[in-house]
């Protein structure tokens, strides 16, 4: 894709977008982490760290949003505010267990999957390196129908969640680096 440095600099900003990425990946890095080590033995963590997964989506999707200024924005304010509405309902059905709070994930884990193969279609002119975005996207949705279908089988918990969230990182991490390339590319 060809570019100039205006074009690339008034469309998105890929400092911005690429510190995102990055900063993405070290939360999901903590995350995973953080259930590999708590989520098996303290129920309660378990429960704080489902729920604190999509409200840092919010977060990031706020983000997002105010360093892409200007552009077409539709799908972000629709993931900021299916990610409120999960934050609340994973709460909520955490208090009915585990296939319940899962369920509820894996609902949001395939629409916010949508909305991100969605937004890295979209910024795919605008932005080199959003291929690692538009599968992730993909993943997310495919993951999103495993969580449901096997919420209630036996052993299934929030530490299976791990891996999906690995993945997302790794897909930030590759998107980061192809926008850093990018720009070095290009001189921005």
């Amino acid at each position: 894709m060809k570019t100039d440095q205006n074009t690339l600099t008034t469309a998105i900003n890929p400092f911005a977008q690429r510190k995102l990425y990055f900063i993405r990946v070290a939360f999901s890095a903590i995350w995973v982490t953080l259930v590999a080590l708590f989520t098996r033995s303290m129920p309660l963590a378990a429960t704080i760290l489902l729920v604190i997964y999509p409200a840092w989506d919010v977060v990031a999707t706020a983000w997002d949003i105010s360093i892409n200024k200007g552009q077409n924005l539709t799908a972000q304010y629709v993931n900021t505010a299916i990610s409120v509405i999960v934050t609340i309902a994973v709460a909520i059905a955490s208090q009915s267990g585990v296939p319940a709070a899962l369920i509820v994930f894996g609902i949001w884990a395939g629409l916010t999957g949508i909305i991100q193969l969605i937004t890295g279609l979209q910024r795919r002119k605008q932005l080199d390196g959003q291929w690692p975005m538009i599968i992730s996207g993909g993943q997310s949705l495919l993951a999103g129908v495993s969580f449901i279908v096997m919420a209630h089988q036996p052993g299934m918990g929030i530490v299976n969640l791990a891996g999906y969230s690995a993945f997302g990182a790794f897909y930030f991490l590759l998107a980061g680096i192809r926008v850093v390339k990018n720009t070095q590319r290009v001189g921005v």
